[in-house]
């Protein structure tokens, strides 16, 4: 890590609040901490992360490297292998995307195991077979539009739309609402 110094830090306060001194104070002290706290960091991985994000910054250094720490410590802790492999593919540097991601799949694939329409989740499968919020999405999308599709009265537009597109009901409603001028 790039030796800084203390005049250079408080450039950072006056930077921020040019014409208020308590404010400077406040920031030189709180840059001033975070600096050295950066500089007791041992997880030389997650430091470059928090580096690279805020270069001029200590106190955004510091909270990066906080909580790209936690998140790295929590991938470790996860059990489910197939949603933590999604997670690293998608966000291989940085941990709280990972973690993020992680949590918005994992919430999806649960979603996914309770939802009632076997033939909406399967095409949803079929579909994103590596991304479970896709998934999530699709089923949604397709589920909401397979209802209002049989909620429609008998037409030559329906069947006109459930022939091109029989078994993606998001096109089905599309192109009904197409053919009826919606």
């Amino acid at each position: 890590m790039r030796t800084v110094s203390d005049a250079e830090v408080l450039r950072i306060a006056q930077r921020e609040y040019p014409n208020d001194s308590s404010m400077q104070k406040f920031i030189y002290d709180t840059q001033l901490a975070a600096k050295r706290y950066m500089q007791t960091t041992a997880d030389r991985e997650v430091q470059q992360i928090a580096l690279r994000e805020y270069p001029g910054d200590f106190s955004m250094q510091k909270f990066t490297y906080d909580q790209q720490f936690a998140a790295k410590q929590y991938m470790y802790t996860v059990t489910d292998r197939q949603v933590q492999q999604i997670a690293l593919r998608e966000y291989p540097g940085d941990f709280s995307m990972q973690k993020f991601t992680y949590d918005q799949q994992s919430a999806a694939k649960q979603y996914m195991y309770t939802v009632t329409d076997r033939e909406v989740q399967q095409t949803a499968a079929r579909e994103y077979p590596a991304d479970f919020s896709m998934q999530r999405f699709s089923y949604d999308q397709q589920s909401a539009a397979k209802q209002y599709m049989q909620a429609q009265g008998h037409s030559a537009a329906k069947l006109k739309a459930q022939s091109e597109y029989p078994t993606d009901y998001s096109m089905q409603k599309f192109i009904y609402g197409q053919l009826r001028g919606n």
